[in-house]
């Protein structure tokens, strides 16, 4: 007999393929007409699905622990960094990180480092009791700037019409380099928490090794190891692709998927060896297009990174702590939302304003505004929290699993701000674009609906009469009438006189009045009645319509007419 089969996996897989689908049959009205990014609508759609409204979505209940919900967080958040980077190094044009090096090397030097120091300070000045290095671990989370929020401002007709080329690809590289450069400023605050966080007295060495691991381990195998490994691999299978594509030896949806692949690739090794997954997969993407053979060959990209993307944050809307927003005891919500207003307003912006000139693709103040504010805080700053979250862990006096005195508040500080900021960037970048352009057509749209001309009429007479443009222009500018074109320009309404002339025409059967006041028919007019010439005029039959022309312009009527006279 049938029964219903209720179970987890069962309800996730309904409620991600129902919402998808609903998504998708109106995704082009929300994002190329609303300009709405589809990480907000599914960070709300996780929201409303999740444990905390219609409980559809029961993270708890597939992972059984808090620490299980983390790690999944924290692998479903790599998986959708290695698939976007990989993607995103292949849509940037033949060698773009080799001509280009200057202006990323400020972006990914100088300005990223200023950014980390303001929101260090930022969440130094604003958290209380919080020591200096916590708070720049917290600000190395949310440095580097999010490529799958970024897609919102690269990708669409709203690019396509507001965005130049070459700042769209300055965008997608800086937000794809940096994403990966994010672990020498978190590594730096963290060794040096590890080491003389307590003074050194659970930890020997000093500053002087946490110097000397943050250069060898950080910058030697983290970093310089995940670019040379992910150049290796990016070229070495760009060889073997083409090779194959040669030979005919792959299918067209083997070679579109390829790339997808390649990103799975990558980040699964790079995570066994411990480097820098997210740097590999962003340097095998340029790499693999070096020679813009594979990007001009894929016209079309694959969609399984659009449903990551959907996933991933239904995802987050589900597991966010937004209970820990309110109780928190580490920073009180009155000081956790001006501390998110003031790091999306100082953190970035000043820095590219004030070197914008340095940047080609920059070309006026307005860019400079719009690349400052964009900078959105996303996947990689999720990826970062669970990042220090597990360091931290290690922090623990003779193996035990107490913490140490001095971070025992570390972890919920760094978890509550930096999911606040993550959703609060998710909100204020998504829905930027669209009351941007409400604000920008509104006071139009009220203007054109207030400003009308009105209609001058006698009766039911209403005359109209359309100039041409060129005159317009021909009055201001001197040229000669006969230069205009035939174009028809704006629509002026002119009706006829109330007061109608002293000789009427006889057809309309008024009477004609003497300077005396009585009629030429002899009718006098009776005594203590006026008859106005308005009262007359409103009292008159319609008049027939008026034809008024301009020079050169003539009836049919009058040319036969004019024709005849030339003929005898």
């Amino acid at each position: 007999m049938p029964t219903l089969d209720v179970s987890n996996f069962n309800i996730v897989l309904s409620v991600l393929g129902g919402w998808i689908s609903l998504f998708g049959l109106v995704s082009y009205l929300l994002k190329e007409n609303f300009y709405l990014s589809e990480a907000l609508i599914s960070l709300l759609a996780g929201i409303t699905f999740g444990p905390r409204a219609l409980n559809w979505v029961r993270p708890m209940d597939y992972a059984g622990t808090s620490d299980n919900v983390n790690d999944i967080t924290l692998f479903f958040t790599r998986l959708v960094l290695g698939v976007q980077l990989v993607l995103a190094g292949i849509q940037l044009p033949s060698r773009y990180l080799k001509k280009e090096w200057k202006p990323l090397s400020l972006l990914l030097g100088p300005i990223m480092a200023a950014m980390w120091l303001a929101t260090g300070l930022l969440v130094w000045a604003l958290v209380p009791n919080l020591p200096f290095l916590h708070a720049l671990a917290i600000g190395a989370c949310v440095t580097p700037t999010d490529p799958v929020l970024s897609n919102v401002i690269v990708k669409g007709k709203f690019a396509d019409h507001n965005i130049p080329k070459d700042l769209q690809k300055i965008i997608i590289a800086e937000s794809g380099a940096n994403d990966g450069l994010g672990y020498p400023f978190l590594f730096l605050a963290l060794y040096l928490i590890k080491y003389i966080g307590d003074g050194g007295v659970s930890e020997s060495g000093g500053g002087g090794l946490a110097i000397g691991l943050w250069f060898g381990e950080t910058w030697g195998y983290t970093i310089i190891l995940s670019v040379v490994y992910g150049a290796v691999v990016g070229w070495l299978a760009k060889r073997l692709l083409r090779y194959c594509e040669d030979h005919s030896f792959v299918d067209r949806e083997s070679f579109l998927v390829f790339a997808l692949s390649l990103a799975l690739f990558i980040t699964g090794t790079c995570g066994m060896i411990g480097s820098d997954d997210i740097l590999a997969c962003f340097i095998a993407g340029n790499v693999f297009t070096w020679d813009d053979w594979f990007r001009l060959a894929t016209c079309d990209e694959p969609t399984i990174d659009m449903i990551l993307n959907v996933a991933v944050f239904i995802w987050y809307g589900a597991v966010c702590p937004w209970g820990s927003f309110m109780s928190s005891s580490v920073v009180p919500i009155q000081r956790l939302i001006p501390l998110g207003l003031l790091i999306l307003l100082l953190r970035r912006p000043p820095f590219i304003l004030g070197l914008h000139r340095q940047i080609p693709q920059i070309e006026d103040i307005r860019q400079a505004i719009f690349m400052g504010f964009f900078g959105p805080i996303g996947c990689s700053a999720i990826f970062y929290l669970f990042v220090t979250i597990r360091f931290v862990r290690t922090l623990n006096p003779n193996g035990g699993t107490a913490p140490r005195d001095d971070v025992k508040n570390l972890e919920e500080a760094v978890s509550v701000i930096v999911w606040f900021m993550v959703v609060a960037s998710v909100v204020i970048h998504g829905i930027s674009i669209p009351l941007g352009k409400l604000g920008f057509q509104l006071p139009r749209t009220i203007s054109n609906i207030s400003i009308e001309r009105p209609s001058f009429q006698t009766g039911g007479l209403i005359n109209d009469i359309r100039f041409p443009r060129s005159w317009s222009t021909a009055r201001t500018s001197g040229n000669p009438p006969g230069s205009r074109s035939t174009s028809v320009g704006r629509v002026f309404r002119i009706g006829g006189s109330v007061i109608p002339p002293r000789e009427q025409n006889p057809e309309l059967g008024l009477p004609r009045f003497k300077p005396d006041g009585s009629t030429e028919d002899g009718r006098p007019v009776l005594p203590g009645s006026t008859i106005s010439e308005p009262q007359q005029a409103l009292q008159s039959p319609a008049l027939p319509n008026r034809i008024i022309r301009f020079p050169g312009e003539e009836t049919v009527a009058e040319a036969s007419q004019s024709q005849a006279e030339t003929q005898q």
